[in-house]
C-alpha cells in the first residue's frame, strides 16, 4: 500500500475499538464502585443520596461541603468514605482558637549532637489523601483561609517554600448551619472551592430503626476496602474522558447562566439573587455529570444528571438578596425553578 492508499474505514474502525475500551475500562470501575456504595451502605443508613454526592464529588476530583445539624453520621461518613476508598484519613476539629499553623505545618528549630542548628519542616494534618475539617465554619475566617490554597492547588506554602500535598487530596468540611451560635460564615471565593454543598437533613424513621438497633449492640458492621488510591485515581481521569452530548452542554450553559442576575432571563433570579454561579459551577457541574454516569454504570450523562445535581453544586454558589429573604424564598426554591425549564 502506498502512502496515497490509505483505508478509508481505518479511522472508524479505530474509533469503535477506543469506544469499546472505554466502555470496558467503565464498566470495570463501575463495578468497584458498586462494592464501594455496597460497603459504604453496611454503616450509613438511609443516606443514599448523601453517599451517592460524596462518591461524584471524589470522582470527580472535587472537595466537598457537608451542610447539617450536629448529630447526623457526618463524620462516620468521612472515616468510611477513607477506608473503602483506601484513603489516608486525617480529621482536624475547627475550634476559634484554631491557627493556620495547626492546619498547614510549621518550621522548628533543631540542634544536632554537634551543635549544629537548623530548621526542620514539621507536617501539619493537611498532608493526608483525605482531610476532614470538622465544623469548619467555628474557626475564625483566617484559619479557614488557610485551606484555600490547598484546595486549589493540591499543595501549600510555608516559610516561603512550596510543599506538595499527597495525591489524591481531597477536602470533606462539615458545616453547621449558619443560624446556629458561635459560627462564621465561609467567604465566597472558599465556597466556589467546593465542588458540592451537600446538605444532610435527619434519616426516614425506618432508617433512624435501623441506626437505633445495630450501633446500639455488641458487634457493628465495618466497611471493608472497595477501592485503592490508585484506583480512584485511575477513575478520576476515566471520569474526564467520558463523552458529554451537546444537549447536555446547552443544558448547563442555559442553567448556570439563567442563575446569574444580569444573564437571566427568569423576573424571579434577576430580581432576587445577589450573586451567581461563576464559570467554575459549570465547570463542575460538567465533572459531577460526568461522575454520576459512571457511578451509574452509563457511558454518558444525561440532561437527567444536569438537573439532579444543579442543587448541590449550585445552592453554594448562589446568594439571595435581602427582599428575597424577607418574602421567604430560598436557594433550593429558585434552582427548582431553574431545572424545571430544562424539559
Amino acid at each position: 500500500m502506498t502512502s496515497t492508499d490509505i483505508d478509508p474505514g481505518a479511522g472508524d474502525s479505530q474509533s469503535v475499538q477506543d469506544a469499546e475500551a472505554q466502555a470496558a475500562e467503565i464498566e470495570q470501575v463501575g463495578a468497584h464502585l458498586v462494592q464501594a456504595r455496597s460497603q459504604i451502605a453496611r454503616v450509613i443508613f438511609g443516606q443514599k443520596d448523601v453517599v451517592d454526592q460524596s462518591l461524584i464529588t471524589l470522582l470527580a476530583g472535587g472537595h466537598a461541603l457537608l451542610v447539617g445539624v450536629p448529630g447526623l453520621g457526618k463524620t462516620r461518613l468521612v472515616e468510611t468514605l477513607g477506608s473503602v476508598l483506601g484513603l489516608s484519613e486525617r480529621r482536624i476539629q475547627f475550634t476559634p482558637d484554631l491557627m493556620p499553623a495547626d492546619i498547614l505545618g510549621s518550621e522548628v528549630l533543631d540542634e544536632s549532637e554537634s551543635g549544629k542548628r537548623g530548621f526542620r519542616f514539621i507536617q501539619g494534618p493537611v498532608f493526608t489523601q483525605l482531610l476532614m475539617a470538622d465544623e469548619i465554619n467555628r474557626a475564625s475566617p483566617r484559619t479557614q483561609s488557610a485551606l484555600l490554597q490547598a484546595m486549589q492547588e493540591s499543595r501549600v506554602s510555608v516559610a516561603g517554600q512550596y510543599r506538595p500535598l499527597p495525591k489524591p487530596f481531597h477536602v470533606l468540611a462539615t458545616q453547621n448551619p449558619i443560624e446556629q451560635e458561635g459560627t462564621y460564615p465561609l467567604p465566597e471565593a472558599q465556597l466556589d472551592r467546593f465542588l458540592m454543598q451537600i446538605d444532610i437533613t435527619y434519616p426516614e424513621e425506618e432508617a433512624e430503626r435501623r441506626m437505633m438497633l445495630v450501633t446500639t449492640g455488641v458487634a457493628q458492621d465495618v466497611a471493608e476496602q472497595a477501592l485503592s488510591a490508585e484506583e480512584l485515581m485511575t477513575a478520576q481521569a476515566l471520569v474526564r474522558r467520558v463523552p458529554v452530548g451537546e444537549k447536555v452542554v446547552e443544558a448547563i450553559l442555559a442553567l448556570v447562566r439563567a442563575g446569574r442576575p444580569d444573564t437571566t432571563d427568569l423576573t424571579e433570579v434577576a430580581q432576587h439573587v445577589a450573586w451567581g454561579p461563576g464559570p467554575r459551577a459549570s465547570q463542575a457541574l460538567m465533572l459531577a455529570c460526568r461522575a454520576r454516569a459512571m457511578l451509574t454504570g452509563r457511558l454518558a450523562p444525561s440532561v437527567d444528571d444536569v438537573a439532579e445535581l444543579a442543587f448541590p453544586v449550585l445552592r453554594h454558589r448562589m446568594a439571595l438578596n435581602f427582599t428575597a429573604r424577607g418574602e421567604g424564598l430560598t436557594i433550593d426554591g429558585l434552582i427548582g425553578r431553574l431545572t424545571e425549564r430544562l424539559g
